[in-house]
């Protein structure tokens, strides 16, 4: 399926708590991006529908709808891919999906050995290693103990990125915690790099099949700290 960039892109990021959208038409980019915590279902559609109002369009007119992939927060990627699924199917709309650590490590562009890494919760962490400047990446994304992430082989780290940095329990490297916005979504998908799905093929990025700690697990783990 082939996204056609010349018309309006809707990018949709609720990988975080943040509910962050972007919406670029006319070369120009109108956007959202807020904390709102567990309110993304509530305002998603809403928000949505302010940005269609300040660029004067409406879903059939967009050329294709970005949403962020995972790994992330498991509610949050769900509400994101089902609005764009929404939006996306009565109109045939294509979709791009980008993995989350990808839009991370692409905010420290032209390097070659960036750690993305992200908060995954239950004393874990979300990561991977790139070459942003030959856009590659050095292996598979992958969820563990923060303490345990080694260098590639062969590779000189740097530079980290992500929100995992901000974590007590933070990666054995120097890293920035920040994070990327809905429009840094929009920005990789218009390099070309990640293909188009119809609305029925959009595909969630799940790197750990456990999304929750059991009451005795949580019990342990609180007892250990």
């Amino acid at each position: 399926m082939q996204a056609d960039f010349r018309r309006p892109v809707l990018a949709i990021d609720t990988s975080t708590s943040y509910l962050s959208l972007a919406l670029q038409t006319d070369g120009q980019i109108v956007s959202f991006h807020e904390d709102v915590g567990t309110k993304q279902s509530d305002l998603i559609l809403p928000q949505i529908r302010v940005l269609f109002e300040q660029a004067g369009i409406a879903a059939a007119d967009l050329g294709v709808i970005v949403y962020a992939q995972g790994p992330g927060a498991f509610t949050g990627l769900r509400i994101g891919t089902g609005v764009a699924q929404g939006l996306a199917t009565p109109f045939d709309t294509p979709l791009i999906g980008i993995p989350c650590l990808d839009a991370a490590a692409y905010l420290l562009p032209g390097q070659s050995c960036v750690l993305a890494a992200t908060d995954a919760r239950m004393g874990e962490v979300f990561y991977a290693w790139f070459d942003t400047g030959a856009h590659r990446r050095l292996g598979d994304y992958q969820v563990g103990k923060a303490a345990e992430i080694v260098e590639p082989e062969g590779r000189a780290f740097t530079g980290g990125i992500g929100n995992a940095f901000a974590l007590t329990d933070a990666p054995p490297f120097a890293g920035t915690p920040k994070m990327p916005a809905a429009s840094d979504y929009l920005k990789l998908a218009l390099s070309g790099r990640y293909p188009a799905s119809d609305a029925a093929h959009a595909e969630l990025l799940y790197v750990r099949n456990k999304v929750a700690l059991t009451a005795k697990e949580q019990a342990e783990r609180k007892a250990q700290a």
